[in-house]
C-alpha cells in the first residue's frame, strides 16, 4: 500500500509502540492528521515535557518529575515497609488498591540471562543501601510469578534474608505469568493481605 513519505514515516514510528501493529499505526496515524496544528503541537509538547522532565527517583527508582518522588516525600507512608516491584507500572498497579501505605523501591526489570540481564542491570544495590539504616522492619515483594520473576526472588531472598528483615511476598491471587499492571484492583488488594513470608 502506498502512503506519501511523511505519512509512512509517522506509521513507521506508531508501529514502535509495544503491540501497536500496521493497521493500529495506520488508525493512529489518521487520528494525528484529523487533529488540529495545535493539537498536534499539544501531544508533541506532552511527549517531549515528559521525556525531557520525567526521571528515575534516586531513592526508589520510580519515574517522577520529583526528586525524590511523590511517594518517598509523603509522610503520612509507612517507612517500616517497601515494597519491591520490578517495573513503575507495577506501583502504580499497586496504588490503585489503596490497601498499602508503605515505600516502594522499583528493580528497573527482573534478572533474565536470555535477555542478557543479570542483577548488577537492576537496582537490587540500591535497595540493599535502603535496609542498611534499619528503619525498614519489612520487605514485600510484589514479583510477577514468572521464571525470570521467580529466579529474582531467590536472588533478592538470598541478599535479604539474613539482614534479619522481614521478607514476605504477595500472595498467588495473580494466575501465573500475568502481569500486574493488567489485575483488577481486588485482585491485586487480596494478594498484598494474603502475603506470606519466605
Amino acid at each position: 500500500m502506498f502512503f506519501t513519505r511523511p505519512l509512512a514515516r509517522l506509521i513507521e514510528e506508531f508501529q514502535k509502540f509495544p503491540g501497536v501493529g500496521p493497521k493500529s499505526a495506520q488508525r493512529m496515524a489518521f487520528h494525528v492528521l484529523d487533529l488540529s496544528l495545535e493539537e498536534v503541537q499539544g501531544l508533541a509538547f506532552a511527549i517531549a515535557d515528559a521525556k525531557d522532565k520525567v526521571k528515575h527517583c534516586s531513592s526508589c527508582s520510580h519515574l517522577s518529575a520529583e526528586d525524590p518522588c511523590e511517594i518517598c516525600t509523603d509522610s503520612r507512608r509507612d517507612r517500616q515497609t517497601i515494597c519491591v516491584v520490578s517495573d513503575p507500572r507495577d506501583v502504580i498497579a499497586l496504588e490503585r488498591t489503596r490497601e498499602y501505605r508503605g515505600l516502594y523501591h522499583v528493580l528497573r526489570g527482573l534478572i533474565s540471562p536470555l535477555e542478557g540481564k543479570g542483577p548488577d542491570q537492576l537496582s537490587i544495590k540500591e535497595l540493599l543501601m535502603r535496609l542498611q539504616d534499619g528503619v525498614a522492619q519489612e520487605v514485600i515483594l510484589a514479583i510477577n510469578p514468572t521464571i525470570e520473576g521467580d529466579a529474582t526472588v531467590l536472588y533478592l531472598t538470598r541478599l535479604i534474608k539474613p539482614s534479619g528483615v522481614r521478607l514476605s511476598r504477595i500472595a498467588f491471587g495473580l494466575p501465573m505469568g500475568a502481569d500486574l499492571e493488567y489485575a483488577d484492583d481486588m485482585t491485586l488488594s487480596k494478594s498484598l493481605e494474603g502475603r506470606r513470608e519466605i
